[in-house]
């Protein structure tokens, strides 16, 4: 057997393609939605747009979603929630049966910040819009507990399905006792059904891997298609110890998306001139082979068995609908193998069938 074919997994990709998290029972669909642009993620989206774009994500048969109380200091959880919890309402009052309709979608939420007033609050990548609410790091176990409360009440729901510990990457100690203490009790009792935790970085989750009983983690920007530093360590300490890995940021903040053009970001910011350069060459490769650079983005992180799912994130309902058929475009196998020989994907990598 070719190199080639021993590295390409045959993942299930496809809007109805699922997978379990950790040894939980819990399902996800593969493609996620992620909730920061619903906040206002770079520019403004008002509450209506991201109604829509929530409602388009749900109207694909798809209901994996991914939001915190940092992303437009509640904007994200509050927007989220008035769609999902309305439709639970009116299930309720239509027949009573609203523990199906609750029962038909995922969603997690974060803990380690809490939101306080603060009319001076720096806006940093959120827009200008938002209300003069600010975030505090509390990774202690009732300020844990605290979090998940408040993030229900935005939400309009009665339960979460899962928890991730949010960016302790200078907390970590407090995050052990505090944090997972209270997701591992919770998780004991019921209340919740997976413990992660969210971050931009692959260093540290490898540390709570080793240290820590976790079902999943979040990994932001760090496995994609340009960026593989959590291949190494933390994918291997995950399938060995079968923790499921959600990869968010994708589209590495815009550069996979746009593609190599004036301004791309790359990691929250302008993207540098080795990622610019790296991206032109794959652009180069997709377009020998006639593959959409969003495709591509989408489906390189599901070929590890380590990873449960993407989830992009979208401001517009057109930007759902593409997600979606960029999800299910057939890449051909030569595309991947051109990449390993060009050295613009490690050949420890694995590709999608």
């Amino acid at each position: 057997m070719k190199k080639d074919d021993q590295l390409r997994a045959s993942a299930e990709i496809g809007r109805r393609a699922e997978a379990e998290i950790g040894r939980t029972g819990l399902k996800v669909n593969r493609l996620g939605l992620g909730g920061a642009p619903l906040a206002g993620l770079y520019q403004g989206v008002t509450d209506e747009q991201a109604g829509r774009v929530v409602n388009t994500y749900l109207g694909h048969g798809l209901g994996f979603f991914d939001t915190a109380p940092l992303y437009g200091s509640g904007v994200s959880e509050t927007r989220l929630g008035a769609v999902l919890s309305e439709r639970v309402r009116n299930a309720t009052a239509r027949d009573g049966r609203a523990a199906n309709v609750r029962d038909a979608f995922v969603l997690a939420t974060k803990v380690g910040r809490l939101l306080v007033p603060d009319p001076a609050r720096d806006q940093d990548v959120w827009s200008d819009d938002l209300p003069p609410v600010g975030t505090v790091f509390d990774y202690s176990y009732d300020g844990t507990l605290r979090s998940l409360e408040e993030s229900l009440v935005r939400l309009g729901l009665d339960r979460v399905d899962m928890l991730h510990i949010h960016d302790p990457d200078n907390h970590y100690d407090e995050a052990m006792e505090g944090s997972y203490r209270a997701l591992v009790r919770m998780r004991d009792e019921g209340v919740i059904r997976a413990v992660g935790v969210g971050m931009n970085q692959a260093k540290m989750l490898a540390r709570f891997a080793r240290e820590g009983d976790f079902d999943c983690f979040l990994c932001a920007g760090r496995y994609t298609l340009v960026d593989h530093a959590a291949l190494k360590r933390l994918l291997p300490l995950c399938e060995e110890r079968r923790i499921s890995l959600i990869i968010g940021g994708p589209y590495n903040s815009g550069i996979l998306a746009q593609g190599a053009v004036a301004g791309a970001r790359f990691d929250y910011r302008k993207a540098p001139p080795g990622i610019v350069e790296k991206v032109r060459r794959v652009e180069a490769v997709c377009g020998r082979h006639g593959t959409p650079l969003k495709a591509a983005a989408l489906q390189f992180p599901l070929a590890h068995p380590a990873v449960a799912a993407v989830i992009p994130g979208a401001r517009s309902p057109e930007e759902v609908d593409e997600n979606v058929q960029m999800f299910e475009v057939e890449i051909p196998a030569g595309f991947w193998s051109e990449l390993r020989e060009e050295g613009l994907i490690p050949d420890a990598a694995p590709t999608p069938a």
